[in-house]
């Protein structure tokens, strides 16, 4: 009964955030109004990264910790029938055994967890900070997690600059265990700590003088520090509210800070007022939104690229053009890509949302020619791999770099060293998306674009591709002629080309 009235209301998401210092649930239903309604919630103090920052790996009782929390988590998802992104940040990020949890999880609980990058993680925080809010608005975000604090500029809700440092309240308080009260000594150190990391790894970028912070650990120290309930507080009080910090003993810390949170807070609200200082930030904001709302605003916008949303093919284009891509070219062989994609979707039953990386690899399947013709191919994989792709999770964006790498020479096969990780849903994605791309190349080989149209269909095992041209495509179908035999080997199916003109 509970199912069918879930069905009724609409697709339930759900936003998996794996920290450093905790591992959080949320499942709501995306509302008319762009707003969300939360049915359910989930903290647990897992505390993934313990002993990360000072070892590099995640000890198996920390590990298993997290699997116990993320089968309940799958569960509870599955029960709600909801579409589910599971995100780890940097304690997983850094650890040596990360992939090998990652790996784990997959095996155990049928999640996928993707570990993002800083650039990643600051694009969703800020994304689900700044979401609704006016869109010529100029805003700083300030993100101060476990590991890693991060950075974002943005106007409205598209970020302009995405930073990443990896100083956070958990790592600092691994390198000096400041449990109790706290001398004036080693609190100069946990400063310049803080002060140093941030020199060397955040660089000038124009910003406003007022900072929202989205963070747990900013939230509390806001709270500290501000009079009166307020969530605004300036410099000159954070600054206090260290002081105030490093002086309470461990239960005062306790008594003064949700329990969860006190072992940890003098080394975020250091982070923070380093931060200030370093920025020269009059004013800091606390917010109660940040990457669980990023995440399912996210899983929104992907949902509806699998509609008319253009957004990410636009994205790929503004890539390309950076790097004087055949634009003319790309767009043909996208164009004819996603017409195979769509045709040929009960052969390769791949979901809606394959079609926009699809679309991606094809239109920049060439950008490496920028670099070098020669093994072009392999430098379009570089470029794409590191570019900024805006709707891309760095997940996505890896699979739009592979599909892009194998549009010509040797075939992807499970014994490539890039392939050989993946997931065999996304190997088998690589395979399908780069044999449908290969096709496409091969029908716009002269770069002319002498084909005004393509249909295909199947029938009795033979996938028949009929192609209308402007202009003649011998070319054209020879080469797609050398493109058979993979076709057949992915799709267990012959190809036969036909053309007319127009």
């Amino acid at each position: 009964m509970a199912e069918r009235k879930i069905d009724r209301q609409g697709r339930i998401l759900g936003a998996i955030d794996v920290g450093t210092n905790a591992v959080r649930l949320e499942l709501a239903r995306p509302m008319p109004d762009g707003s969300f309604e939360l049915l359910h919630s989930e903290r647990d103090p897992v505390r993934p990264g313990e002993g990360v920052f000072r070892t590099g790996r995640i000890p198996r009782e920390v590990e298993n910790r997290l699997l116990a929390t993320l089968r309940r988590y799958a569960a509870l998802a599955r029960r709600h029938r909801a579409v589910t992104r599971a995100v780890a940040t940097s304690a997983i990020r850094e650890a040596k055994n990360g992939p090998d949890v990652a790996a784990r999880v997959r095996r155990e609980t049928g999640l996928e967890l993707e570990v993002v990058s800083g650039r990643e993680e600051a694009r969703l925080i800020c994304l689900g900070v700044l979401h609704g809010r006016p869109v010529h608005q100029r805003n700083l975000l300030v993100d101060i997690g476990g590991g890693s604090t991060e950075f974002a500029v943005a106007i409205g809700e598209r970020p302009s600059v995405l930073h990443s440092v990896a100083i956070g309240a958990v790592r600092m308080t691994e390198t000096f265990q400041p449990a109790g009260r706290v001398s004036r000594g080693r609190l100069r150190l946990m400063r310049s700590f803080a002060a140093e990391a941030l020199e060397k790894s955040l660089p000038p970028f124009p910003h406003p003088r007022h900072a929202l912070g989205s963070s747990g650990t900013i939230g509390a120290v806001v709270d500290h520090a501000a009079a009166g309930g307020e969530r605004r507080v300036t410099r000159k009080r954070i600054s206090r509210a260290v002081e105030a910090i490093a002086g309470m003993g461990a239960e005062e810390r306790r008594r003064a800070f949700d329990a969860r949170r006190a072992e940890i807070v003098l080394g975020g609200a250091v982070v923070l007022e380093a931060v200030m200082r370093h920025l020269a930030l009059e004013t800091v904001t606390a917010v109660d939104t940040g990457l669980r709302n990023g995440i399912l605003v996210d899983l929104v916008r992907r949902q509806r690229l699998a509609g008319a949303d253009a957004s990410t093919g636009e994205a790929a284009r503004a890539l390309g053009r950076r790097f004087a891509f055949d634009e003319a070219h790309g767009g043909q062989v996208a164009r004819i890509a996603l017409r195979l994609f769509d045709d040929l979707a009960g052969i390769h039953r791949l979901p809606a949302s394959a079609r926009p990386l699809l679309e991606a690899a094809a239109l920049l399947h060439d950008v490496g020619n920028a670099v070098s013709y020669s093994k072009h191919h392999k430098h379009t994989y570089y470029l794409v791999a590191n570019g900024d792709i805006p709707g891309f999770s760095d997940a996505e964006r890896e699979l739009v770099a592979l599909v892009a790498r194998y549009h010509r020479r040797s075939a992807p096969t499970r014994d490539r060293l890039d392939l050989a990780p993946l997931p065999e849903s996304s190997y088998r994605l690589v395979r399908k998306l780069s044999a449908l791309l290969r096709l496409a190349d091969s029908f716009d080989r002269s770069h002319h674009q002498p084909v005004a149209d393509v249909r295909a269909s199947c029938a009795n095992g033979t996938v028949h591709v009929r192609l209308r041209a402007r202009h003649a495509v011998d070319l054209e179908l020879w080469d797609a002629s050398r493109e058979a035999p993979l076709f057949r080997q992915v799709f267990a199916r012959r190809l036969e080309l036909a053309h007319s003109r127009r």
